[in-house]
């Protein structure tokens, strides 16, 4: 009953993190639902959440108590530790006892173990080999993690992963769009501009666009702003 129990919880919490697509998405909202899940429902006393910003510098985005943002503010300052070793490789990083084998990472070592920390297990946060984060389960417990708990945290990772590269696509496509759209409306003025330019100069089509580009250029213009001017009747091109 009790694994029947903590199986549907585990599912409600992927439904959670999936649900926060839905409506009115915020990347905020998804990475502290994914860390709070993270110690609701595994053996850890706290979580913390490290993501990569567009010039790869690692920042700490969502974190469960004041104790784990703590050390996780400290392994960025130093620019070591099991979070940062995690991310940079792709590849998990325990530390059983960090009191016996955290001596790598001296200042991990000490905040860690003055904030009650006794043992740590990061997660990368990854896809087909982009890694964007890592996902951090801090223990008062020394001692390894459960291979169940481990494989439940690497898939929470994983999801949230697939959602933020997912909403970074989408991003960039409504930019791609957006440029297209602008691309498109600004194309119809400038035909406009050429038809007006045609008949008030005498001129061909494209002696008119030569003269409009022309224009645009000696006068550090666009062809957008030059053309809705000729259309607007506030500017004359002629030969």
């Amino acid at each position: 009953m009790a694994i029947q129990s903590r199986a549907r919880r585990v599912s409600a919490a992927f439904v959670k993190i999936a649900d926060t697509l839905v409506v009115d998405y915020d990347v905020i909202d998804l990475l502290h639902t994914l860390v709070d899940e993270s110690v609701s429902l595994l053996d850890a006393t706290a979580a913390g959440l490290l993501l990569a910003d567009p010039a790869g510098d690692l920042q700490l985005m969502a974190s469960t108590s004041e104790k784990s943002q703590l050390v996780e503010v400290l392994q960025l300052e130093a620019g070591a530790g099991p979070c940062v070793d995690c991310y940079l490789s792709g590849a998990p990083v325990t530390v059983h006892d960090i009191a016996a084998d955290a001596s790598r990472w001296p200042q991990f070592q000490a905040a860690a173990l003055s904030q009650g920390f006794n043992s740590l297990h990061a997660v990368p946060m990854r896809l087909r080999g982009h890694t964007i984060g890592a996902l951090n389960l801090f223990r008062q417990e020394a001692g390894p993690l459960s291979a169940e708990d481990a494989a439940i945290a690497q898939a929470f990772a994983d999801v949230a992963t697939i959602s933020l590269l997912q909403e970074r696509a989408l991003r960039e496509s409504t930019i791609v769009n957006e440029q297209l759209q602008r691309a498109l409306s600004s194309r119809i003025v400038i035909e406009q501009a050429k038809g007006v330019i045609a008949h008030t100069a005498n001129a061909s089509i494209d002696d008119a666009f030569a003269l409009l580009r022309s224009y645009a250029r000696a006068h550090n213009q666009s062809l957008d702003a030059t053309s809705k001017l000729v259309v607007a009747r506030k500017l004359v091109i002629t030969l």
